[in-house]
This record gives C-alpha cells, sequence and structure tokens, in this order.
C-alpha cells in the first residue's frame, strides 16, 4: 500500500465524523431546553459527512490519474464537478472498476462482502446514536430509520451491471431525499422557503426517507464501498510491481 495523503484519507472512515458529533453534544444534555439544537446538529454534520465524501471521491479520482496517463488524459478533458450527486458517484465508481479490471482483477472476482458492509453500515449508526442526546431528540426519526432500512438488501448495490445502486428506491432516496436535502443547506434554499412540510408532503409515502438517520446510513455505505474497492484497487497495483 502506498503511503500517502490521499490514501489515508481515503481509506478513512465516514463514521469517524458521526462519533465526533456524538461526543461533542454529550455534555448538552437531552432536556426539553435543548430540542431546538437538533435541526442544527443534524445539519451541521450533516454537511460535513457529504463535503467529507465529495472531497474522497475527488481524491479517488486524482490517485487514479496519476497511475494511469490515459485516464488522466480523459480526467482532464471532463473536469469533475462537486462530486455530490449520484450520477457523479456512479461515474466514479465505473472508473474504479474499470481501473481494478486494467490491472488484473475481474469484477467477478472481486468478492465484495456486501452482507458485511450492509450490516455493519447499519450497526454502525445504531450503535453510534443508541442512548444518546442526538437520537432522544429525533426519536421517532430514529426508530423509522430502524425500520427503513430493514428493507435494504445486499442485492441492491455492487451488481454485476456495474451499478452502485442497482434498487430504485435506494437510489431515489440518495437523489430524491439525501442529494435534495444536501443542496437546501448548502445553497441556503430554504431561507426563502415556508419552514414545515406542506400536509400534502407529510401524506406522502416517501416522506418517511426525509431522515438524519437515513442520511447518514446511505453515506456510510457509499463510503464503505469505495473504502472496500480502493483497497482491492490498491492491490492489484502491487501485484503488478511484484
Amino acid at each position: 500500500m502506498r503511503p500517502n495523503i490521499h490514501t489515508d484519507f481515503i481509506l478513512s472512515p465516514i463514521t469517524d465524523i458521526l462519533k465526533d458529533v456524538v461526543s461533542a453534544s454529550s455534555g448538552i444534555g437531552s432536556g426539553i431546553e435543548t430540542f431546538p439544537l437538533c435541526d442544527y446538529v443534524m445539519q451541521s454534520v450533516f454537511l460535513k459527512m457529504t463535503g467529507f465524501q465529495e472531497q474522497k471521491m475527488k481524491c479517488v479520482c486524482w490517485e487514479m490519474a496519476s497511475v494511469d496517463y490515459e485516464y488522466r488524459y480523459d480526467f482532464t478533458k471532463t473536469p469533475l464537478g462537486e462530486c455530490s450527486s449520484y450520477s457523479e458517484k456512479q461515474k466514479i465508481y465505473k472508473d474504479l472498476i474499470k481501473q481494478i479490471e486494467k490491472y488484473g482483477l475481474e469484477f467477478s472476482k472481486l468478492a465484495v462482502d456486501k452482507k458485511n458492509i450492509l450490516s455493519k453500515t447499519i450497526a454502525d449508526i445504531k450503535d453510534t446514536f443508541s442512548n444518546t442526546n442526538l437520537s432522544i431528540w429525533a426519536q421517532r426519526d430514529f426508530l423509522a430509520f430502524q425500520t427503513i432500512t430493514k428493507a435494504i438488501k445486499d442485492t441492491h448495490f455492487v451488481s454485476e451491471k456495474g451499478t452502485l445502486f442497482s434498487d430504485t428506491t435506494l437510489k431515489k432516496m440518495y437523489e430524491d431525499h439525501l442529494y435534495r436535502q444536501r443542496n437546501r443547506i448548502a445553497h441556503n434554499t430554504a431561507s426563502y422557503q415556508q419552514n414545515l412540510p406542506t400536509l400534502k408532503t407529510l401524506i406522502n409515502e416517501d416522506y418517511k426517507y426525509e431522515n438524519y438517520f437515513v442520511y447518514f446510513s446511505i453515506l456510510v455505505l457509499i463510503d464503505s464501498i469505495f473504502i472496500e474497492l480502493y483497497k482491492r484497487y490498491l492491490t492489484t497495483l502491487e501485484d503488478r510491481t511484484i
């Protein structure tokens, strides 16, 4: 494994951010007077996580471009965006798979332990937030997250067809909810909109996905996938040089 700052960052888990916010807010307490802090804290950690992941996506591309000059040429012709949308993450995912295959490991032989990635993702969120003031502040959402994530299966991501999310619902959760919320907060579009959802929005079946714990779990899932694939990428490079 090549020691460099980018590699260390790529392999660092996004869950460290969640642990930090739990630790930082533990002294606040969970009395009713602290409830107004919930949205501020959740927005802050959510933006920090999305920014962390966007930078990680760029680092993955920069590392691939530093090794493969053909990829570098194509990479420079089409500059990266913010790497926040699903389509950008999907492209980087496919590029990483192609690089792994180019240096000797077929996709069918990757043997990504998707069951472990999924179970660890959900367990990390549960273990991090259980019995904390954040889960007390947003108790209904925390319980809903546990129900929603039960529907996510290991067949819903990293498919043989080369898609990051092969399940339409999981993809919708990212594009229609997580990504839209990221843009609302990052660009402060809520400043001229109503603070509360309309009744029409509340009765929509998909409104349950407007949930920070769900957002966190999806970001952790994506992060875990890329860490696992990047480790395989480094291994193929090392095997090539032996």
